[in-house]
This record gives C-alpha cells, structure tokens and sequence, in this order.
C-alpha cells in the first residue's frame, strides 16, 4: 500500500494525535517511547497511512492524556473543562514517576471518596 492515507477518518485522528503530541511538546520518538511503540508506527499513524490495535490506541489516549471520545472527535466538550484537565496531565507528566505515583494515587483516593458520597 505504500505511503497511502487508508481512509479519511484516520487521516484525521493522526491529525488530533499528532496536533495534541506537538501540544504536549513530544516528539514521535518521545511519544513512541511513553507508548511503548514504534516511533515508524507513531508516524505511520499520524499520517492517516496505518489502522491501529485497541491496545495501542489505549496506550496512546493514556500517554496523551485524553478521553477516547475527544482523540476520535465523537463527543462535544467544554474547551474550558478540557484545557483544564490537559494542563494538569501535562504538569504530571514533567514530574519523576515516583512523584507521578504519589500523585495518581492521590486523585485515585480523592476520586473514590467522591464516588462514595
């Protein structure tokens, strides 16, 4: 199949993936690296030229902390509440993994407080 975009809808989600890595300031070798991909695959999928498994969409709506829903473009969001939630993920991600430990542990905690009430 070559360097051929398969379908217009991957072209677009490689267009959000990569639009929302380049935000992060991540380069495909960097996102490849957190994803525990490729870094010919990352590009091969931002450019609309390749389908991807479940798992690693999965790994990459976690490495760039997103809701499946926004990275496939299939629910409306308040920009406000998105930029908000992307800013705290960006600030995780800029700290040493035990700190990013504590603080996921943390907001699993708070969460299920929440939850309970």
């Amino acid at each position: 199949m070559g360097n051929r975009v398969k379908s217009r809808e991957l072209m677009e989600l490689g267009m959000r993936i990569r639009s929302r890595r380049i935000e992060l300031k991540l380069s495909q070798e960097e996102l490849a690296e957190r994803a525990g991909i490729n870094s010919n695959t990352v590009s091969r999928i931002e450019g609309g030229q390749m389908a991807m498994s479940v798992e690693t969409f999965r790994k990459l709506v976690e490495v760039l902390c997103m809701g499946a829903d926004t990275l496939l473009d299939t629910v409306g969001q308040s920009p406000q509440e998105s930029h908000q939630i992307q800013n705290v993920c960006r600030r995780i991600w800029k700290l040493q993994e035990k700190e990013q430990e504590i603080v996921v542990k943390t907001m699993e905690t708070l969460i299920d407080g929440l939850e309970r009430r």
